[in-house]
């Protein structure tokens, strides 16, 4: 009753990333509110599911375990949502911003009236005063998202209709086990209690799933370019120095728009979320939907020739030059010394 819930994605039998992130930080919201943390987790075959979830300190895991629910699809997954918090009543629901998530989460918030907040970099619980009405709220969840373009960080909340819904890219949360021998209760629930037949009409009669071409998001070192970098051939030269250093190449989404870089590798709000321990950025400006997207780093080296550049200031190391004055000199003199 009035708890945190996550829904976890399956692959398989096994959860995605995205939902351990988000159990790490509903861990953390649970905690401020003095409630208990609780797990969704939707498939079939999922046999000892729990133990993948428990060690991020959920306190009660959810199965539904029938053959109808793997793969996805809208219909009985919604229901599943949808009847068991007219259940439970949670206070707060979290979801990854995936494919799935930006399905399953306008269903369930719509036929709850609750509302959504979508694409979520941060989540804070605090207070709001309506001065107008007179009222103060406590402990509302503040849903943290750029608008407008970018050109703000809006704070939105839900003071009146509960769960209070959100959706979070993968990577932008930190994954964090709390502790291997958690314990925590497991419902096994009966699916036929919560889903109607007519709910299986879609079925999956195939499925291809395309492993991705890089681990962008698992690299310890990125090097991405802006439309500062200007063509695609000055692309290249990102190229060439990720080999040299065994780093991943990324882009900003004005690259990517621009062409010169395919939209797998776009980081930020609209891309992925990375943290590696070091960023070199080449020609990007630094709006900030990019820079919700790598501001974790842990050492940024900005290369840009205008000295203004808004990711200057998040910057740990600046060169001012073009990546065409640049970039050669770097690659020349790592392939020199790392012979």
């Amino acid at each position: 009753m009035n708890n945190v819930f996550v829904y976890c994605e399956i692959e398989g039998t096994n959860v995605a990333d995205v939902s351990l992130e988000l159990l790490t930080k509903g861990r953390k919201l649970a905690n401020q509110l003095g409630c208990q943390l609780e797990a969704i987790i939707a498939g079939s075959g999922l046999k000892d599911v729990e133990k993948q979830v428990l060690p991020f300190g959920v306190d009660k895991v959810h199965v539904f375990d029938a053959p109808g629910l793997f793969p996805y699809t809208s219909l009985p997954h919604s229901s599943i949502l949808i009847n068991l918090f007219k259940e439970e009543k949670p206070q707060i629901c979290l979801m990854g911003a995936t494919v799935i998530g930006r399905d399953l989460g306008p269903r369930v918030s719509s036929a709850l009236t609750s509302g959504l907040t979508a694409d979520c970099t941060s989540l804070e619980i605090g207070s709001h005063e309506d001065k107008k009405a007179g009222i103060t709220y406590e402990n509302l969840l503040y849903q943290i998202r750029p608008a407008f373009g970018g050109n703000i960080v809006a704070t939105i909340i839900n003071p009146e209709h509960r769960p209070q819904m959100a959706t979070v890219r993968e990577g932008v949360m930190k994954k964090e086990i709390l502790d291997e021998n958690y314990k925590g209760e497991v419902i096994q629930h009966d699916v036929a209690k919560y889903v109607p037949e007519t709910d299986y009409v879609v079925k999956v009669i195939d499925r291809h799933v395309e492993k991705a071409k890089h681990n962008l998001k698992g690299a310890p070192i990125v090097v991405a370019g802006g439309y500062g970098v200007g063509s695609k051939e000055n692309f290249n030269l990102l190229f060439d120095l990720a080999k040299e250093l065994h780093a991943e190449v990324g882009a900003s989404r004005a690259a990517v728009d621009a062409g010169f870089c395919d939209h797998d590798r776009q980081i930020g709000q609209t891309g992925v979320t990375v943290r590696p321990k070091l960023y070199i950025a080449c020609g990007i400006s630094g709006q900030i939907q990019h820079i919700a997207g790598m501001q974790d780093a842990s050492i940024i080296i900005s290369i840009n020739n205008d000295e203004n550049a808004p990711i200057n200031a998040i910057a740990d190391y600046v060169i001012n030059g073009t990546v065409e004055e640049v970039l050669p000199k770097m690659i020349k003199y790592y392939k020199k010394n790392s012979k």
